[in-house]
């Protein structure tokens, strides 16, 4: 008598790193269910597509995917094909119309009843029943993912969702139309998840929300949530993002610079330089706000590295608004810079705006050109200072070349260093020795050897306060 086989199933996940912990909840609750997951889509009973809505270019590179995976179903026209994630809740019903051959579409709120959803697909198709073809996307408020357990693809570092949705509703950004209002776990959930990571070998972990400093549950806020998650035996590294330049207080850099364990690394989004330009995209900061909140972080922190997004092109920005963010660009001098040029998204207030006011394609891009050669330059000239230095890096994986591996540093620097394998999850120590581009070159110490004692043991920042 042949035994069945268990389903299996194929998630591909695309965009930010809530999304890559969103894939894993989705694998988790499928593995839970009696599903065995598999590396490719070809073995795969259940395809899921795990999708992103931030810019126009990624919804339409999503759609080319699905449609290359249609070859799947072809072959085998039992196959589920789903669709999940913000594109997923932002297109709702008409991806089932534009196409025809998925068969679910789900948003991130419905992740809960993702099992079921695909039993009763695949139960209908086994039974020989009409295709039946299922949209689930509802924003649901009482959604608190409590309870619900992922599958970590690293044993070396680990995502860890404390918020989901967002309240400022920025008029360039689809999130809170796709993810709903914020909505902030339970604490002591929070950190029986951090524990078990740690207890599991786990030793940096980073907390994710779409404004995570705005976290706030009951009485914790977000410095007591990560003084907490700090202290947690067997951790050496905790990391959050992204925080909203709002919602930084003293008490949360109180608690940065008193825990050993938290990074000197900070992703602090400013999206321009120009106040006019912020007051349109709602913001609700001004540029001098912002480079007080810099002054606060850096007074407290000399040693951290600042990395932001940028946004040009936005309606209505002149060439003087532009100046300015390139002013604003010299004066902080981010380690890192994610720059874009502005994506129209439907439903959002921005694509409400006249449209007299839309920047030109090639204005645009030309103006997206020379903030990148700007941001570039400034990273190089930050990371030549770095040179010479020693570092501890934490060994995430192989290297692109043979007897190589790829680490960071506290500061969330990129490092390519001598190493196998058998390195990866180890910290180990390195001296810079030279850059390409954003990732440092770097020769290993001896394991026995230790660490020498280099002082600045970072970059001289005093140009930079």
């Amino acid at each position: 008598m042949a035994v069945e086989r268990s389903p299996r199933a194929y998630v591909e996940t695309y965009g930010c790193q809530m999304n890559i912990a969103d894939g894993e909840l989705m694998e988790g609750l499928l593995m839970k269910s009696g599903y065995s997951l598999v590396r490719s889509p070809e073995d795969a009973d259940v395809i899921l597509v795990n999708t992103c809505a931030i810019r126009e270019h990624a919804e339409t590179r999503v759609l080319g995917r699905v449609g290359q995976l249609n070859y799947f179903k072809r072959l085998r026209p039992e196959v589920v094909l789903g669709v999940t994630g913000c594109m997923a809740q932002r297109m709702k019903e008409d991806l089932l119309d534009r196409a025809p051959y998925v068969d679910l579409v789900m948003g991130p709120d419905g992740y809960r009843d993702l099992p079921g959803t695909l039993g009763e697909i695949r139960s209908g198709r086994e039974s020989g029943r009409p295709r039946r073809r299922l949209s689930v996307v509802d924003l649901r408020l009482d959604e608190d993912y409590r309870g619900l357990e992922q599958h970590r693809r690293s044993n070396v570092t680990a995502w860890v969702p404390i918020q989901r949705g967002c309240d400022h509703r920025c008029t360039f950004c689809i999130v809170p139309y796709v993810r709903g209002p914020e909505k902030n776990r339970f604490p002591f959930e929070i950190l029986e998840e951090v524990r078990e990571l740690a207890a599991g070998g786990i030793t940096e972990v980073t907390l994710l929300g779409q404004t995570v400093n705005s976290y706030s549950y009951e009485y914790w806020d977000f410095a007591r949530l990560l003084r907490a998650v700090a202290r947690v035996p067997g951790l050496q590294r905790v990391r959050f993002t992204s925080p909203h330049p709002n919602d930084f207080t003293p008490e949360l850099l109180d608690v940065m610079a008193a825990e050993p364990t938290v990074c000197e690394h900070i992703h602090l989004p400013v999206q321009s330089g120009s106040d006019r330009v912020l007051r349109r995209m709602l913001r609700r900061y001004t540029v001098e706000k912002f480079m007080q909140t810099v002054e606060m972080i850096r007074s407290r922190m000399p040693s951290v590295a600042l990395s932001t997004d940028v946004i040009v092109a936005f309606p209505g920005e002149s060439g003087e608004d532009f100046e300015q963010t390139l002013e604003l660009m010299e004066t902080v001098r981010f380690d890192e810079a994610f720059t874009y040029r502005y994506s129209p998204r439907e439903g959002t207030p921005a694509t409400r705006l006249p449209p007299h006011q839309f920047v030109d394609d090639e204005t645009g891009q030309a103006r997206l050109e020379e903030l990148i050669g700007v941001t570039r330059r400034i990273q190089a000239e930050i990371n030549e200072t770095e040179v010479g230095g020693y570092r501890e890096i934490l060994v995430e994986r192989a290297g692109r070349y043979e007897g190589t591996v790829l680490g960071r540093t506290r500061r969330n620097k990129a490092v390519v260093a001598e190493g196998t394998e058998n390195d990866i999850g180890r910290y180990i120590s390195v001296k810079l020795t030279g850059t390409t581009g954003p990732t440092f070159q770097a020769m290993r110490l001896p394991d026995e050897q230790p660490m020498p004692f280099v002082w600045p043991p970072y970059p001289n920042l005093d140009h930079l306060r």
